[in-house]
């Protein structure tokens, strides 16, 4: 089918949200009076009262067979389209046309009657995509065994785990051969190699020329299956175009630049044991440095607070990529330290990173207890530029993450 199967116009969806007035609390004659009140005068704002927008005028169309990722931060409207686009919610304004069966997978529990045996659902399931007995018979066997449930298949789902209820439901969804089939991050119930089987089911589902929605913080997941990106933020439409381009709109909006870090403060009144206030990326000599040339050496000083004694105080820093991928920890021996302000220097030890960008992660514990953890307070960037070191050139060759000269051992045998 050519052309576009969906277009959304002008989508908009605002929910009221409900503030309590400090001050204690409101008697009934206030409020009856307030009633009265409003009678004889003109309304006024009402202080408690706020319309909060999920989405604000989205727009956007989808061709047939395309694979969309939706990205973007927790909170930027993404699990809420998915929602309009398979009818749950109703939008506030705008409007949506779909121009093909949806089968929709969102959070665990949508979809399912849980009074309903595993068995009973894919029917119930299939008759709502409009499919006969029949149809829905020839793809009977598949479901089961891609889902992996048949011992529990005549089980009321409400006993069902989760694993096994988003198993059930992901095979229902992916084989009753919707035009349309929208997966949220629910995937992420799911164990490692259940991820993976998902993934190459819709990637087998759009090479039949079906059109995917699909909805993740996994990156790399999103990459690998979509071909079209849209990025949400705060529910605005920011970005739309292949899934490449809309990645790297994300990691950069994401993305902090400079050389010095400042970590937020506690997020309660009680004090912390322990507390780190930042990260400065430095060169060997300590002075600061917004990039790193591939191949130099760098540092990370991190300054931090102990308030009270503790045992086995612990400072680590991780290196990941943009993508959460994580390369490498270290951390300190485990030491008694006395109330004071102390710094950390975690001085980089010949094993260098390729040229792009780096989270830097920190983590403070005691005695196996985590005190403070910052996974996206810092960030490393490595410069493509190549440095001689003891005489010989490193050059990034784009072959892996770690471009580091190893001790190898040349021993001729004949």
């Amino acid at each position: 089918m050519a052309g576009s199967i969906i277009t959304v116009e002008g989508l908009s969806k605002s929910y009221v949200l409900r503030h309590q007035q400090t001050g204690g609390y409101t008697a009934l004659r206030d409020v009856m009076a307030n009633k009265v009140k409003g009678l004889f005068k003109a309304s006024a704002p009402d202080p408690t009262r706020e319309e909060f927008f999920a989405l604000k005028d989205v727009s956007f169309e989808v061709n047939a067979g395309d694979r969309v990722g939706i990205i973007g931060r927790n909170g930027a409207g993404k699990s809420t389209l998915l929602k309009i686009l398979s009818r749950i919610t109703e939008p506030s304004q705008g409007r949506i046309t779909l121009n093909g069966r949806v089968a929709s997978l969102l959070e665990v529990g949508t979809g399912f009657h849980p009074e309903l045996t595993g068995r009973e659902n894919i029917y119930l399931n299939g008759s709502i995509l409009g499919m006969s007995k029949a149809e829905i018979r020839s793809k009977f066997d598949e479901i089961v065994a891609f889902s992996e449930v048949e011992k529990f298949l005549d089980t009321p789902v409400k006993r069902y785990s989760s694993g096994m209820y988003v198993r059930l439901a992901f095979a229902v969804a992916a084989h009753l051969e919707p035009e349309i089939l929208i997966v949220d991050e629910v995937l992420a119930v799911g164990d490692a190699e259940f991820q993976r089987k998902c993934l190459g089911k819709m990637e087998e589902v759009s090479g039949q020329g079906r059109t995917i929605l699909f909805v993740s913080h996994q990156m790399d997941a999103v990459q690998r299956l979509c071909n079209k990106g849209l990025l949400l933020n705060k529910g605005v439409l920011i970005s739309a175009g292949t899934m490449q381009q809309v990645v790297d709109q994300y990691l950069r909006n994401n993305a902090t630049s400079g050389s010095s870090f400042d970590f937020p403060a506690p997020a309660n009144d009680r004090t912390p044991a322990a507390w780190a206030s930042g990260l400065q990326v430095e060169n060997a000599q300590g002075h600061a440095m917004n990039e790193v040339p591939i191949g130099a050496a760098w540092q990370a000083r991190i300054p931090f607070t102990v308030n009270k004694r503790t045992d086995g105080f612990v400072i680590a820093l991780g290196v990941s990529t943009m993508l959460d991928l994580p390369i490498r920890t270290s951390w300190s021996a485990p030491q008694p330290l006395a109330p004071g302000n102390y710094e950390a220097v975690f001085m980089n030890d010949g094993i260098h990173l390729a040229d792009g960008q780096y989270k830097l992660v920190v983590g403070l514990s005691a005695e196996g207890r985590t005190m403070q953890y910052v996974d996206n307070g810092a960030q490393l960037t490595i410069s493509d530029v190549s440095v001689l070191t003891d005489g010989s050139r490193i050059v990034n060759t784009k072959s892996g993450l770690l471009v580091n000269q190893m001790n190898v051992n040349l021993t001729r045998i004949g």
